[in-house]
């Protein structure tokens, strides 16, 4: 009798412990594969609440201060021509300087200009009796073309990654004589995903700017493009997108109406294509533009995504610049012969140029004072109707004193001028405690001076709660976003990135994943990386301010973001 109790003891025992394994393991497999819930909105709000009661803030009373109602000057905010390398020096005194896009001016892959200008510099060619040199620096279409509009430096001569670029030199009244129209082949395009691609074309019978466009304006898909101020592929797709609305006048209310529905399902804009293909490889987006040579050479693109070219070719064309006396034309001139040679189209081959020879450009290269015009278009329509609510917050604590806080008013001060009037912003400062300076208001002129007047003000001392101040940044836009629903959120922190007080950055990562605000992060003397953490959550970018370049650089975010 004790035996049979014993046995059932036994298998009771064994029976619950199986139950509760099966029970277990179900509950474990049926979540395998799953991504963490998301919070509620309204558990997001109840959270953000209870975080900002627990923050210790006071608001300033906001001062006027002078501004300067001038326009921007890019000029002003560039900095000396010497931030941008020189990859190849000249080697005699008989020469040339070529501003080279990045794509063929660099190192290895990106390398094919430089290597060219190296084996010329080698080959003793003679012009005027003497031998002759090139000397190539490294510099962005749109930056290259900013010094020489600007007059800040003018080279002898530039191959921008296409046309527009010289047109534009040619709108700003600098002479620029068109050398050669192709050192090398070269084409833009929208990469999309193969799943998305094949849905597009199943649906529309093909994929192309006009489908694609279409396509956004129905909501169907996410796409994002480059700053068309400075990205030859971005600027490239604006004037494609708008030729597509009205190929008649691309400046018209046809063309600009059917821009505006397009970009209103736009959701991002990237300062840099790195940028734009973190945010791709996220699965933020469906769809970017890319070069066709960036494209071949990038690894983890060429399985799931199909390129599709547009617009205008990028075909490196080389321009002289200004009445340059005859021995530098010439010495450009030979330069272009040289690099037409089968062994350095070879070469470029190899780097993944000269790909997709068929394609011919959808238009011809537009005149540069409708590209201008079109950019101020974008400046005006990207945000699709609905203006930008953005909270500036500002690191003064006591490791931000003197040279860091500084050069943290320098880029408001300055960075402030290419803020859309249409926006809304606020500023708030932290230490210990978090001050809020200016409460959200339309950046109109009484704004503006109140703007500048909270930034003069700023004043370094104490410990650093990072976290609290988005919290209160995030609750200031709760608050605005409640006033004005078809706002769209940004924050933009200025820090050195070090945080020893507060709230941490896992206690109010779901909440800003929760509020999908882009948070831009600017850094002075600063743990990059730390920033960096916090501006990859809603994929916006990071600056590093410690650089001669970073009015300039905050002056292109605010252009493309504001």
């Amino acid at each position: 009798m004790a035996r049979k109790s014993k046995f059932l003891l036994i298998s009771g025992i064994i029976l619950v412990v199986v139950f509760v394994l099966v029970y277990v393991g179900v509950n474990l497999t049926s979540n395998l594969g799953k991504t963490k819930p998301q919070i509620t909105a309204q558990d997001a709000a109840k959270r953000l609440n209870k975080l900002y009661s627990n923050i210790s803030v006071r608001t300033d009373t906001p001062i006027k201060g002078q501004i300067d109602l001038n326009p921007a000057d890019v000029g002003e905010t560039l900095p000396d021509i010497s931030k941008y390398p020189i990859t190849v020096d000249n080697t005699t005194n008989n020469y040339v300087e070529i501003f080279s896009s990045p794509e063929k001016g660099g190192t290895g892959v990106d390398g094919w200009l430089s290597e060219t200008a190296e084996a010329f510099n080698k080959a003793n060619i003679i012009v005027d009796g003497k031998p002759a040199s090139v000397k190539i620096r490294n510099i962005a279409s749109g930056t290259g073309v900013d010094y020489i509009k600007s007059g800040k430096y003018i080279p002898d001569a530039i191959t921008p990654s296409n046309e527009l670029w010289g047109e534009m030199i040619k709108a700003s009244g600098v002479k620029a004589k068109l050398v050669s129209k192709r050192l090398v082949g070269n084409v833009p395009g929208i990469v999309l995903s193969k799943s998305k691609y094949d849905a597009l074309v199943q649906k529309y019978g093909s994929v192309n700017v006009k489908t694609v466009t279409e396509a956004i304006a129905g909501n169907e898909f996410s796409m994002g493009y480059t700053d068309p101020f400075a990205s030859s592929t971005g600027l490239n797709f604006l004037i494609t997108a708008l030729n597509t609305f009205d190929s008649s006048n691309i400046l018209g209310d046809k063309a600009v109406k059917g821009f505006e529905n397009f970009q209103a399902n736009v959701p991002f804009t990237a300062s840099t294509t790195i940028q734009m293909r973190e945010a791709a490889k996220s699965g933020m987006l469906d769809g970017f533009v890319l070069e066709y040579q960036t494209f071949v050479n990038t690894a983890d693109l060429k399985g799931g995504y199909v390129f599709t070219p547009f617009g205008v070719r990028h075909d490196s064309p080389l321009y002289a610049l200004g009445d340059l006396p005859q021995n530098k034309q010439d010495i450009i001139k030979k330069f272009a012969d040289f690099a037409a040679q089968d062994t350095y189209q070879k070469a470029a081959q190899d780097k993944g140029f000269n790909g997709l020879e068929d394609y011919k450009s959808e238009m011809t290269p537009v005149d540069g004072n409708v590209l201008i015009a079109a950019q101020k278009i974008w400046k005006e329509k990207k945000n699709g109707n609905k203006p930008i609510a953005a909270v500036f917050v500002t690191d003064v604590s006591g490791s931000m004193a003197g040279e860091p806080l500084n050069r943290l008013k320098e880029s408001l001060l300055k960075g402030q001028k290419f803020l859309g009037r249409d926006n809304s912003i606020g500023l708030v400062s932290y230490s210990s405690d978090v001050t809020i300076n200016l409460p959200i208001g339309k950046y109109d002129t009484n704004q503006q001076s109140m703007f500048v007047g909270a930034v003069d003000s700023l004043q370094a001392s104490g410990g650093t709660a990072t976290f609290d101040a988005i919290v209160v940044a995030l609750k200031m836009l709760q608050e605005e976003m409640t006033a004005n629903p078809s706002s769209k959120p940004l924050i933009f922190v200025l820090s050195d990135g070090e945080t020893n007080e507060g709230h941490t950055l896992k206690d109010i990562k779901s909440l800003i994943e929760a509020y999908k605000v882009p948070i831009y992060t600017i850094g002075y003397n600063a743990n990059i990386k730390a920033l960096q953490n916090i501006s990859s959550i809603n994929e916006a970018a990071s600056i590093n301010a410690d650089t001669d370049d970073v009015v300039y650089k905050i002056g292109n975010l605010f252009n493309v973001q504001m």
